[in-house]
């Protein structure tokens, strides 16, 4: 039972903590990519996007499809 306890932690010390340390730096890189400024940007502003009045029937009509576009778009 120790022994299988041993193993386990020294591999959880060496391989496992180069793992999470490798998916830190991928999710780091991933997020600033190049060309994803906009994208963040655009997404960070979706609260204030008609913070001036509410969205028109073409607004939402164009909302409703652009999100149409991508659902089809991921499939």
């Amino acid at each position: 039972m120790e022994d299988t306890y041993t193993i386990m932690r020294v591999f959880a010390g060496s391989w496992g903590m180069m793992f999470l340390l490798l998916s830190f730096l991928g999710v780091i890189v991933f997020a600033l990519r190049p060309g994803s400024r906009q994208i963040h940007h655009d997404t960070a502003n979706i609260p204030f996007r008609h913070d001036d009045r509410p969205a028109g029937d073409d607004e939402a009509t164009e909302a409703r499809r652009q999100s149409r576009q991508f659902k089809e778009a991921r499939q």
